[in-house]
């Protein structure tokens, strides 16, 4: 039985020398390996209680949607600023070369709601990171955080250590 790996296509020194790029692109353009991303992402979630789901743009719409849809639960987008048509609440972060600022809509999580957060890389955690401060300003408590792929070099997790924080896989690099 192949395991999700088997589908993530790895190209050496993308963008730049000594960089492995982890192409997801290759995992969701094959009907059994989109299948199973999604089914064992899902199983990041068994036994988590939770309201809302909350998914980064725009992998995080891919993976997002489909499990909320399977556990019946609300999908809430993250997106970069100007994207959401209604009043939203924003966050800006830093990048390696700049920054960036998401948003989400201001009525999108009720205080008090559990939510999960999906994305599909974990690889500094300023995105992620950036998305639950937003959860958390609008009321609402970050119970998992789930990713397909972990770039476990690039030391994400530290970002997101006060948050419960599973991927399907892991690659020790960069």
């Amino acid at each position: 039985m192949k395991k999700v790996e088997d589908y993530v296509v790895s190209i050496p020194d993308f963008p730049e020398p000594g960089i492995i790029f982890r192409d997801v692109t290759s995992v969701i353009q094959d009907a059994e390996g989109l299948q199973l991303a999604i089914d064992e992402m899902q199983k990041l979630l068994d036994g988590v209680d939770f309201d809302v789901m909350v998914g980064a743009e725009s992998r995080g719409f891919i993976f997002g949607m489909p499990i909320a849809y399977n556990l019946k639960k609300p999908f809430v987008l993250v997106r970069k600023k100007g994207k959401l048509p209604r009043e939203t609440v924003e966050m800006s972060y830093d990048l390696e070369y700049g920054s960036a600022t998401i948003e989400m809509h201001k009525d999108s999580i009720k205080p008090g709601q559990k939510v999960v957060i999906v994305d599909d890389l974990i690889a500094t955690g300023g995105t992620i990171e950036a998305a639950a401060k937003l959860v958390e300003q609008l009321g609402g408590e970050v119970v998992k955080i789930i990713f397909l792929m972990e770039l476990a070099g690039l030391e994400g997790r530290k970002k997101l250590e006060k948050y419960d924080v599973a991927s399907v896989v892991c690659y020790e690099g960069k």
